[in-house]
C-alpha cells in the first residue's frame, strides 16, 4: 500500500482530470492551454479560479510509484505529456 501526501493526492486528481503538460516556466505541470475558469467580467460576478498545477518533483515521485506514465516513452521527461495509469485510478478509488 502506497502512502501519499496531500500534495501528491491533489496532483493525482489533477492528472485524473486530463493529461498534464509542462508549463512555460519549466517547473510546473498543468493541463494543455489551462486558463482561469471564470473571466473577471463574468456576468454572474464569479471569482476567477486559479489554474491548478503540480511541480516537477511531485510528478517524478508519482511516476516512480507507477501512478503516472509518460505518453511518449521515447521522449525525455520534460518534453512528454503525462497521464494517470490504471494503478493511479485504482488508488484514488480505494483512498478517496
Amino acid at each position: 500500500m502506497i502512502e501519499l501526501t496531500p500534495i501528491q493526492i491533489r496532483s493525482l486528481k489533477l492528472a485524473k482530470d486530463g493529461d498534464v503538460f509542462l508549463h512555460q516556466d519549466g517547473k510546473r505541470w498543468t493541463h494543455l492551454d489551462a486558463t482561469e475558469t471564470y473571466a473577471k467580467t463574468d456576468r454572474f460576478k464569479e471569482r476567477p479560479q486559479k489554474v491548478k498545477f503540480m511541480k516537477t518533483s511531485t510528478l517524478n515521485e508519482l511516476t516512480e510509484f507507477g501512478l503516472l506514465k509518460k505518453l511518449n516513452p521515447e521522449a525525455q521527461t520534460e518534453e512528454s505529456a503525462h497521464a494517470i495509469t490504471m494503478a493511479g485510478k485504482m488508488w484514488l478509488l480505494k483512498n478517496k
